[in-house]
């Protein structure tokens, strides 16, 4: 069976609890057995797995194992990979995925995948030297021309500008725009990497033009926000952090925001 990648959600759904009648007691939420994995239909139990791995990366982790056991191979070994990342032992699923493909038998494109979602995982590690050397080989891997790179060149500028290096953080998501210039998050990001490298007349363009292409980006409200507030503009800038926190409110873009607003209302107080 093909080997299917996907981005990997990192997001655990926690499991709603009803609230009992008047007068009874609460009962335990019911824990559901393990289905068994299906050998005779691979894709249905592939997908199942991967679900598991990333609603409930316990239980997940646990039937990957036991299709592992029963001859699950390539999805079985991948799908335990994900769980792992869920329970947030990043390390160990980098590892995992980078073994996985080294040993594939699966075409380049595939291999590059893995290594993809290796990245990730070192990257949230916290190794960045790790991260950039896996996405750099998935860029190897695949062809020139090839929209898959888009993700994997916009992973790689995040380790990069994680290590601070954000002029080569923007050579890749100038790539990124390249192939696709609409692009509302690369142009968010390439902006807040302009606006580290002290250049804010090019930040604030791209936070613009993200927002031309796509009005309820969060990130790029946040952004320019931060662009505004340099420039003094600060009614400006509560406007978009608002407008960020009302259309994402449980979001990181969305904390920054209010951090950020609350920072702006102490120093109005602050004045004389």
């Amino acid at each position: 069976m093909t080997l299917r990648l996907f981005v990997i959600g990192l997001s655990v759904l926690l499991a709603g609890v009803s609230v009992a009648a008047y007068g009874q007691e609460t009962s335990p939420p019911t824990i559901q057995p393990l289905p068994a994995p299906d050998l005779e239909n691979p894709g249905a139990t592939y997908d199942g797995c991967l679900t598991m791995a990333r609603e409930t990366p316990d239980r997940g982790f646990e039937f990957s194992g036991m299709w592992l056991g029963l001859g699950g191979g390539e999805p079985a070994r991948h799908c335990q990979a994900v769980a792992l990342i869920g329970l947030e032992e990043y390390g160990e699923a980098a590892v995992r995925l980078e073994e996985m493909a080294e040993d594939s038998r699966e075409s380049s494109v595939v291999r590059a995948g893995l290594l993809g979602q290796a990245g990730q995982a070192w990257l949230l590690e916290g190794e960045l030297e790790r991260a950039y050397a896996a996405q750099t080989t998935a860029l190897d891997l695949l062809p020139l021309i090839d929209r898959r790179r888009i993700a994997v060149l916009i992973d790689r500028a995040e380790t990069l500008a994680a290590a601070r290096n954000y002029w080569e953080a923007i050579d890749d998501l100038n790539d990124v725009l390249a192939a696709d210039p609409d692009n509302a998050d690369a142009l968010a990001f390439r902006a807040s990497s302009y606006r580290y490298v002290d250049a804010p007349e090019l930040a604030m363009e791209d936070a613009n033009r993200a927002l031309k292409a796509e009005p309820d980006n969060v990130s790029a409200l946040l952004e320019r926000g931060i662009i505004y507030q340099m420039k003094n503009e600060k009614a400006a800038a509560r406007q978009d952090w608002l407008k960020a926190i009302q259309l994402a409110p449980d979001s990181p873009a969305a904390d920054a925001a209010r951090a950020n607003i609350e920072k702006l209302d102490v120093n109005v107080e602050a004045l004389p």
